[in-house]
């Protein structure tokens, strides 16, 4: 009896010596939580380091835009200047907690939460058709509530999406040419919510979540030649959402001919590139822009790449595009150096959706692609864009910190 009893009480003496952090690891191991990969416990690496810079510099710079952008028309509509700005540092806090926390969770957890995380985000796209809850903003009926507490469900799509696109992959990893496997159900996912987001008029959103479903699938070794059949496929079905209005014709082909589309579907545009215009090498200086002063429509928001460009000119144009094509390719450095295919998968999906998204928002204000309605990721004015943004930004500082 004396025998069996010490191994236990050494066990237990044992257990209360070790550490949080190792009692915390030991757990993981024994749920199974990290029972394939170990979380890296050796020092930062400078993808982390760089994807965390890049993002604070960004939701910082983008909070002072916002307030540059806004105080104007907030003063002259009876608000106070800092309305909008202290509505985005409201959601930047919680989006400082969200980034924390999808950091601190080892990124194998959320890869258990997938299906869940998506059968719920699926399920709040159709809150906006809900009377009384949804709210229809520039003709597209994709917001749920005002105010402070109003977000965009198809923010919250773009995780789940990734999530569990990148959980089918990274389970069926060596089944990748079998596409019944593999491919047919990630691009139902994304089908699945590319077509609730063109249902509420978000033609935007719809292409972002073809860009993060074709970033996983292009990592996990799905054939290019796929990829560019389905692609086309992708377009004609965009033809098919876009043609039959004329409303969306216009306004999607509106860049080609700016001089004739100027005083209706491409006002916003033409604006938007005489601010740029004014802004020249240096900018005319922080706050002293005048496009915002009514001339170029939601200059906090969609536009306000505009407001950045004539206020910071040339240089501050270059210095935000050198800021985003940074996170890019530390990105792309997260996912080469990922401990598992689940990890690279995320991380590229995440590279993937906010490389796409600066490209598609920066061509439409500069009159070079279709304005899409898509948010500057981490600094125009949104607060459900933000929270998600730095959340994902938190999944990605995860997988960098737990490179090999």
């Amino acid at each position: 009896m004396t025998n069996v009893a010490e191994p236990a009480s050494l066990g237990s003496t044992m257990a209360t010596n070790l550490t949080l952090a190792e009692r915390r690891r030991a757990t993981l191991e024994r749920t199974g939580i990290a029972s394939n990969r170990r979380l890296s416990s050796g020092p930062p690496t400078v993808a982390f380091y760089g994807i965390l810079a890049v993002t604070v510099l960004l939701v910082m710079f983008g909070l002072v835009m916002v307030l540059s952008a806004s105080s104007v028309t907030m003063l002259h509509s009876g608000h106070s200047p800092l309305y909008m700005f202290n509505k985005q540092l409201f959601w930047a806090f919680f989006g400082s907690i969200a980034m924390f926390a999808t950091y601190r969770i080892p990124y194998i957890v959320w890869r258990r939460w997938a299906p869940y995380v998506f059968a719920v985000g699926v399920g709040a796209m159709f809150l906006p058709f809900v009377p009384g809850w949804g709210v229809s903003v520039r003709g597209a009926r994709a917001w749920v509530g005002t105010g402070v507490l109003g977000f965009q469900p198809s923010e919250f799509l773009k995780i789940a999406v990734l999530l569990v696109s990148a959980k089918v992959l990274a389970e069926r990893f060596n089944e990748v040419h079998n596409l019944r496997r593999t491919f047919y159900p990630v691009c139902i996912f994304m089908l699945l919510a590319a077509g609730l987001c063109v249902a509420q008029s978000d033609l935007g959103s719809a292409i972002v979540f073809v860009a993060i479903v074709f970033g996983v699938l292009f990592i996990a070794g799905t054939r290019v030649s796929v990829l560019a059949k389905t692609g086309l496929v992708v377009l004609a079905l965009g033809a098919a959402a876009i043609l039959p209005s004329a409303y969306r014709r216009q306004r999607w082909t509106a860049f080609w001919h700016l001089d004739e589309t100027k005083a209706h579907v491409g006002y916003q545009v033409y604006q938007a590139m005489i601010s740029i215009a004014n802004g020249g090498i240096s900018g005319v200086g922080v706050g002293e822009g005048a496009g915002k002063w009514g001339y170029v429509p939601l200059a906090h928001s969609d536009f306000i790449f505009a407001i950045i460009a004539e206020e910071f000119g040339v240089v501050g144009v270059f210095a935000v595009l050198g800021l985003f094509l940074g996170f890019v390719l530390f990105g792309i450095q997260a996912a080469l150096g990922a401990r598992d295919v689940f990890g690279a998968l995320l991380a590229g999906g995440i590279t993937s959706w906010f490389g796409v998204q600066a490209f598609i928002n920066v061509g439409g204000v500069t009159a070079t692609m279709p304005v899409t309605g898509l948010t500057l990721p981490f600094i125009s004015y949104g607060g459900s864009s933000l929270l998600v943004s730095m959340a994902a930004a938190g999944l990605l500082l995860n997988v960098a910190r737990n490179m090999k």
